[in-house]
This record gives C-alpha cells, sequence and structure tokens, in this order.
C-alpha cells in the first residue's frame, strides 16, 4: 500500500521581522512529525525561488505586512499557486509594527532616514534604483490585497499555536486555538 501523499506547504516572509519563521521553528522535535506529512515547497528553508515551481502548493503561509510592490507580487503569486493561504502573525493580520508608519507622510520618512538623520554623511540622498521594489505609501495586513483563508495572530504565535493549528488543518479539522495559544508578547 503506498503511503498518503505529503502536502505541499510553502512560506514567506514580507514586512515584518521574521519572528513568525522563528516560531516556526520553535515547534522543535514535532518538526520530524511533520514532516512526515508534509513537503517544503518555497521557504526559507529551500533553494526554492517561486511558489508552485513544483506543481500546486496545499498550503501557502505569510508572514509580515504588505509594503512595496515586490510584497504584493509575491503575495499575488501565493494565492495564485496556493489551494490554501494564511496569514500568520500581527503584521499579515493587521499591519503590526511596520504599519507604524501608516499615519506619517512617506516621503518625510524616507528624507528623515536617508537625508536628515543625525550620522548620516554629507549628500545622502534618498535610494533611486530601479533594483528597488517600488514602496507602497501605505503598509497593508495581507487581507487588503488577496482573499486569505485562515488567520493566525500573535506577536509572534507561539510554536504550539502554530502546530495546533497546522495539524488541525492537516487532520481534515477547523482549526481552533483555544485560550491560551493565542497572545501578544
Amino acid at each position: 500500500m503506498n503511503a498518503p501523499r505529503k502536502l505541499k506547504v510553502a512560506t514567506a516572509s514580507l514586512a515584518g521581522c521574521f519572528g513568525c519563521h522563528m516560531s516556526f521553528l520553535d515547534i522543535d522535535e514535532r518538526l520530524l512529525d511533520l514532516l512526515e506529512l508534509i513537503e517544503f515547497d518555497r521557504t526559507p528553508l529551500t533553494d526554492i525561488k517561486h511558489v508552485g515551481a513544483n506543481g500546486p502548493v496545499d498550503i501557502g503561509i505569510i508572514e509580515g505586512g504588505v509594503c512595496n510592490a515586490e510584497n504584493v507580487h509575491v503575495l499575488r503569486d501565493f494565492r495564485a499557486n496556493c489551494k490554501i493561504l494564511i496569514s500568520l502573525g500581527a503584521c499579515s493580520v493587521n499591519g503590526g509594527l511596520p504599519a507604524q508608519r501608516n499615519h506619517l507622510d512617506l516621503r518625510d520618512i524616507l528624507k528623515a532616514v536617508y537625508s536628515t538623520d543625525t550620522g548620516l554623511a554629507s549628500g545622502t540622498q534618498v535610494p533611486n534604483d530601479a533594483e528597488l521594489p517600488l514602496t507602497l505609501n501605505m503598509v497593508h495586513p495581507l487581507h487588503e490585497v488577496v482573499k486569505i483563508d485562515y488567520f493566525i495572530p500573535g506577536c509572534p504565535p507561539s510554536g504550539d499555536a502554530i502546530w495546533k493549528f497546522l495539524t488541525d488543518l492537516l487532520a481534515g479539522q477547523t482549526p481552533h486555538l483555544g485560550h491560551g495559544l493565542i497572545h501578544y508578547d
């Protein structure tokens, strides 16, 4: 008898601190159990550059908000290639800390950071290169750009919360994070 097909999982980090991926690693030795059920597509752990390059992906997990044109492209690519898309952590769910800039004028922020802040070399200017992604005026949560199927809140969500959510989902159950698994540290 053949073993059941492993589900393909892809992950990405957009505008954030990468803390949600660190929490994913906090699953610790349970990662080995998870690897019995899934195979990774595009993640920081693989050398796969484009989601779905090896066929459709079952579950996409994205942390971080959307702050530039590259984030929009990656997010839309995930939505187009993932059957289920999960928003992981406060930055992806509501913009998180990166969205704190939303009440400020982007030009003023860039000027302060690159031109007028103390300690900068004389004549420093805001970078303007075609290789740099266009910065959006606002940081957006993922659901403002694409349809999201599930949300895992937290800053960051704990490894236990991610484990519970994924194992519920992989078992064909509606994921439920009860009291104690959702927190903001």
